[in-house]
């Protein structure tokens, strides 16, 4: 069974998702590529433990400060995107990775030369769970802030809030980012 419930965020409406493991959903209503990707009609409208850990979460993180804890998550999807998601999560409040970082991590692990940073870079845009999974912190290695399904705009506002030096990031004027 699938569980929605909904969050009311400085940067505007959260669908959250999940089912009986965790959290597997946290989607900007408005102006984001997926949300909802994957979602099932049938979901049920609930409050679970998971939900209300989200809430305290993001109440936290939406004060600029560093939760310290993350709620009961379950990422869903394959190997490759449960992989860097994982990564993605490891990564510290207020730091930022590139997508050839994440690559590296990979390839290292799986004994490879090298990892095409365009496939994470497909795996970071279909983050299902973001901000808790913080996508918005993996940036171009040109020093592009490029790639948040939820708008650059919202991208750039999550990583003032973590404090991020932002001067030595560039802000995409065109393309699928915005």
């Amino acid at each position: 069974m699938i569980y929605t419930n909904h969050y009311e965020s400085p940067l505007g409406s959260i669908l959250l998702a999940g089912d009986e493991e965790g959290l597997t959903g946290l989607w900007f209503t408005q102006g984001s590529r997926y949300s909802g990707l994957g979602l099932k009609k049938d979901a049920v409208p609930r409050e679970t433990d998971y939900f209300e850990q989200t809430k305290n979460w993001l109440d936290i993180y939406f004060t600029g400060h560093d939760p310290g804890f993350l709620p009961r998550i379950h990422l869903v999807g394959s190997d490759f995107r449960n992989r860097v998601g994982k990564i993605m999560r490891e990564i510290p409040y207020g730091k930022t990775v590139t997508y050839g970082w994440i690559a590296d991590q990979i390839a290292r692990e799986r004994g490879l030369e090298r990892m095409s940073a365009q496939a994470v870079g497909g795996a970071v845009g279909h983050n299902p769970i973001s901000i808790i999974v913080p996508c918005h912190r993996v940036v171009g290695t040109n020093g592009s802030l490029t790639g948040y399904g939820g708008g650059i705009m919202r991208k750039k506002a999550l990583l003032e809030l973590e404090g991020v030096d932002l001067s030595r990031f560039t802000v995409p004027t065109k393309g699928t980012a915005l």
